[in-house]
């Protein structure tokens, strides 16, 4: 069991409705870093030995999923049913969605092919909100400043100014597809959108609907597609793997439909990659707050066909994931909870951070105080308080209204948020680096785009609260135009999976197992193995189907 104080010890010393004492701390922010969070350490990252990116710095879990073997050969997919369209898109979150929208606006047919549901992704548990600098006192400079800033000055640029200027458009356009916003409460109708300051921002630029922001915004994102006739939605459907033509192009992708269990190999002229990120390979042990399907799917194809990735040591761990039960670890505590004041209390009774500082040092923040005994210990769990009580009592009414999910995340833990705090640990969040991208979404492969979680460059080494959802929107919406315009462009002649030879003859120079296969799909404990599912092990082959409309 590791060190620390016991919860009971803990809870006498918690006062609720006082201020609690203040921990002294000069540790400098690079110190906490490099000390407590997990993409520093000697194990933190090894070198990558195939590839393009060959020699860079990786995660040591994500390593093995990057410099493993392809899941289907030829003989798996001979005689599979052969499709076409103009724009493929895999992924069904809100990246995918706002992509599928914005290439058939343009003219483009659209496939968007999802291994869940549409719907079924990080977007839906976004719950602290989106930002955008529409206020009097915010600009996107500052907007720009700050993300920068919080990503340790590691982002592009370049990209960074453009999602920063999409902010308001985007807003709009949200509002325009019918989603709705909280508002300022002495004008509730026809009033102010309500903005409130995240951790890391030097203005208050959240905007938000309650705190379950993300779903819905994917309420209305779902609606749309489901409406577009030019979308043809294919639910339970992965990539297993891309298509390439006789130049190296991305031409397609290989489809597996779940239900069917067939293949269909989809030709397009464009593919859009929205596959999300990689916290279901719970990297370095932790706890997630992803949902079931990020498994580093999108990851894993594009960088097997050539496509150049970028800070792929860096991870965000979110500072307040749920430790206790142990059977909801690593669900997410909206940073909503600490911008309306929440504090963080340690093992002695004492606030140790100031909890609207960037998610990585507050979360390096809390490992310290762990690894230093002074968190607490319930059950073989450890943690810290994050007191919700003294915020109900500062600001009554505000669990029920304004943080309705965190309140239905404490009936799920067994207590009142009101009368108990919660325990918490970092959970594994997001993935900060990614494929490169231009400001199209464009890759180093022809013909293939990737857009939100699964692309890198924008948010650097940390991401700021509510950056992710305006990213998916920005970007998504940037690509699906670009891609549109590829439609013109012939579809390849020849489509194949040629680049998986060339990466299996180069993972046998480097000395690499060929039996390791991704992408995996699932997660290890939901047992799933394409080859058993699809009867390739017995040579069984069925009729191919596209997917569920």
């Amino acid at each position: 069991m590791p060190a620390g104080i016991p919860y009971d010890e803990a809870r006498k010393r918690y006062r609720p409705g006082t201020a609690p004492a203040v921990r002294s701390d000069n540790t400098s922010a690079e110190a906490l870093l490099k000390g407590y969070h997990p993409d520093h350490g000697p194990d933190a990252r090894v070198a990558l030995a195939v590839g393009v990116n060959r020699g860079d710095s990786c995660q040591p879990d994500l390593a093995r999923h990057l410099q493993a073997n392809a899941l289907i050969d030829d003989v798996d997919i001979a005689g599979a049913q052969l499709m076409a369209t103009d724009v493929l898109v895999i992924g069904g979150g809100g990246g995918g969605c706002a992509a599928a929208l914005t290439a058939a606006k343009h003219g483009a047919r659209v496939i968007l092919a999802t291994k869940l549901r549409l719907g079924d992704s990080n977007t839906v548990m976004a719950e602290g909100g989106i930002q955008a600098a529409i206020g009097e006192d915010d600009s996107p400079q500052l907007h720009f400043e700050d993300t920068l800033r919080a990503g340790h000055f590691c982002g592009d640029p370049a990209l960074v100014a453009q999602m920063v200027m999409d902010g308001p458009d985007v807003i709009r356009w949200l509002i325009q597809l019918g989603m709705m916003f909280d508002q300022e409460e002495d004008r509730p109708i026809g009033g102010n959108l309500l903005r409130k300051k995240p951790g890391g921002a030097s203005a208050a630029r959240i905007l938000s609907y309650r705190d379950y922001t993300g779903l819905e915004m994917m309420r209305v994102l779902r609606e749309a597609v489901d409406l577009d006739p030019g979308i043809e939605v294919w639910n339970r459907c992965p990539a297993v793997e891309l298509l390439s033509d006789e130049r190296g192009n991305c031409a397609g992708a290989v489809i597996y439909n779940l239900e069917s269990r067939t293949f269909v190999l989809v030709r397009a002229a464009a593919v859009i990659i929205a596959t999300g990120g990689a916290g279901r390979l719970h990297l370095n042990s932790f706890p997630t707050s992803n949902h079931f399907g990020a498994t580093a799917d999108g990851l894993v194809l594009a960088y097997r066909i050539g496509a150049r990735l970028r800070e792929l040591d860096s991870f965000q761990y979110h500072p307040t994931g749920i430790a206790y039960p142990p059977h909801l670890a690593g669900g997410l505590i909206s940073e909503a909870a600490r911008s309306a004041g929440a504090k963080l209390i340690n093992g002695e009774g004492e606030r140790f951070v100031d909890e609207l500082k960037a998610r990585d040092i507050v979360a390096s923040a809390i490992l310290r105080e762990c690894a230093q005994g002074r968190g607490i210990i319930r059950e073989g769990q450890v943690g810290v308080l994050l007191d919700t009580p003294t915020l109900e009592m500062e600001h009554p009414g505000i669990l029920d209204k304004r943080l309705v999910t965190l309140s239905h995340l404490a009936h799920k833990c067994g207590h009142d948020a009101a009368k108990e705090p919660f325990l918490v640990y970092p959970t594994l969040h997001y993935q900060n680096g990614g494929v490169a991208i231009d400001g199209h979404g464009t890759t180093s492969v022809s013909g293939l785009y990737c857009v939100g979680e699964v692309a890198g460059g924008i948010h650097g080494r940390n991401r700021l609260m509510g950056n992710a959802l305006l990213d998916i929107l920005s970007m998504g919406r940037r690509a699906g135009a670009s891609a549109a315009e590829a439609k013109r462009s012939a579809v390849a002649s020849r489509a194949g999976i040629g680049h998986v030879h060339a990466w299996q003859r180069e993972l046998t120079l480097a000395g690499l197992p060929l039996h390791v296969k991704a992408p995996i799909l699932f997660p290890g404990y939901a047992h799933f193995d394409l080859r058993v599912n699809a009867g390739l092990r017995a040579g069984v082959r069925g009729r191919a189907a596209g997917g569920v409309r």
